[in-house]
C-alpha cells in the first residue's frame, strides 16, 4: 500500500506545494488550520484540481498532469469524510448506508454489521435532522466503510465528538485499518489525535511540507523550527553555535552542551526542549530557575519557569505535584535538546 502525492496548486493568494509519500496504512497529516491540509485531500479525492502534479494510491494513477490523467471522483475508489459529513437530509441512518452498497450479494448483513459496529441501532431509522452531531458523525463514517473505498481519507473527523466517543471511535478505527488492510490518511490540527492514529506523519506549514518520517520519529525530535512548534514543543530559543559540542540559547541566556558524538549544525538557529524532558534532579546540562506560577488539570499539572538572566520562561509539565520551593537548579539531559534551523 502506497500514496505518493505531489502536486501544486495557486488559491488566491495561497499557493499549495506539496510532496510526500508514505508506505504505512496509516499516514497522518498534521498542521494548523488554513496550512493546506483540507485543499491536499480534495485534490486527493478529485474535488480539486491541481495545478500540476501527480497522484498515486496503491499503484494506481489518479491524477498526473504531464499525462493529462485526471479520474473522475467516482472512479478513484477514494473514501473522503467531510467535515460537515454531507449526509442525504431525506434519507434515514440505514438508508444512508446501504445506498453507497452496489452489490447486492449479503448487503444486508454488510448494513447490520456496520450499524452495530458504529453503535447506531437505536437511530437506524432516523433522520440526519432527529440525531446528534456525534450520531451524524458516526453514521458518515458507517457510509464511508460501506462504499469499499481503496483509501479512507478523514479531515478532522473526530473534533466534534465528546472525549469518550472520541477515543472509542478512534480506537475502532485503527482497529478496522489493521483489520481490513485499507489505506488511511487521517488529517487533524490534534496532535494527540495524529501521535495515537498513525504510523508516519506529515507536518504541513503555509502550503508545504517541513517534515515527515515515522510519527514516533518526528514526535521525538526534528531538526526544524516549524514542526517543533506544530508537535507541541512548548520551550524553543534562538540558538548560536558556540563551540564544537556547545550552543547558547539566547532567549535564556544559558550555555548547553552537547556529547562528542553529537555534530551541532552551522546553519542552526534555534534550540528547543519538550517541557516533559525538564527536572530538578538529574541531567548533564544544568541552570538556574523559579517555578512562578502553577497552572493544574486534571491529570497534569504545568510550572512556568523563570531563568536567571533569562528573556522568556521555561515550561515544565508534570504529571504529580512538585515541590514550588525546591531548589534553584534545573536539569535536562542533552539527548532530549532539539537543534533546530
Amino acid at each position: 500500500m502506497k500514496i505518493e502525492v505531489n502536486i501544486k496548486k495557486k488559491l488566491g493568494n495561497f499557493n499549495l506545494d506539496i510532496n510526500f509519500s508514505s508506505d504505512s496504512l496509516r499516514t497522518g497529516i498534521l498542521g494548523r488550520s488554513g496550512c493546506g491540509k483540507s485543499v491536499t485531500l480534495k485534490a486527493i479525492a478529485g474535488i480539486i484540481t491541481p495545478d500540476s502534479g501527480r497522484i498515486v494510491v496503491n499503484n494506481r494513477v489518479l491524477y498526473d498532469s504531464d499525462k493529462n490523467i485526471n479520474l473522475k471522483p467516482q472512479d478513484r475508489k477514494v473514501g473522503y469524510l467531510f467535515q460537515n459529513y454531507a449526509l442525504f437530509p431525506t434519507m434515514t441512518v440505514e438508508k444512508n448506508i446501504s445506498v453507497v452498497i452496489k452489490i447486492k450479494a449479503n448487503k444486508k448483513e454488510k448494513i447490520n454489521s456496520l450499524i452495530s459496529r458504529f453503535g447506531l441501532e437505536e437511530i437506524r431509522n432516523k433522520f440526519p435532522s432527529q440525531i446528534s452531531g456525534g450520531q451524524q458523525q458516526r453514521t458518515a463514517l458507517a457510509r464511508l466503510i460501506a462504499s469499499n473505498p481503496e483509501i479512507i481519507m478523514l479531515d478532522e473527523a473526530f473534533s466534534a465528538l465528546d472525549s469518550h466517543l472520541r477515543e472509542q471511535l478512534q480506537l475502532d478505527m485503527i482497529n478496522f485499518f489493521k483489520e481490513c488492510n485499507i489505506t488511511a490518511l487521517i488529517v487533524s490540527h490534534d496532535r494527540d489525535e495524529i501521535y495515537k492514529m498513525t504510523d508516519k506523519i506529515v507536518v504541513v506549514d503555509d502550503g508545504v511540507v517541513c517534515s515527515s518520517g515515522t510519527t514516533k520519529g518526528i514526535f521525538k525530535s526534528t531538526e526544524n523550527v516549524a514542526t517543533a512548534m506544530l508537535t507541541g514543543c512548548k520551550n524553543i530559543s534562538r540558538a548560536t553555535k558556540t563551540g564544537t559540542h556547545e550552543v547558547y540559547a539566547s532567549d535564556w541566556d544559558i550555555k548547553l552542551t552537547f556529547p562528542e558524538q553529537t555534530e551541532i549544525p552551522s546553519n542552526l538557529t534555534h534550540v528547543g526542549i519538550r517541557a516533559h524532558e525538564i527536572n530538578f534532579d538529574k541531567g548533564d546540562n544544568e541552570f538556574t530557575a523559579k517555578v512562578i506560577n502553577t497552572v493544574e488539570s486534571l491529570f497534569e499539572n504545568v510550572y512556568i519557569l523563570e531563568v536567571a538572566g533569562g528573556k522568556k520562561n521555561i515550561w515544565l509539565k508534570r504529571s504529580n505535584e512538585i515541590n514550588t520551593e525546591i531548589g534553584s537548579k534545573v536539569f535536562v539531559n542533552s539527548e532530549s535538546l532539539m537543534l533546530l534551523k
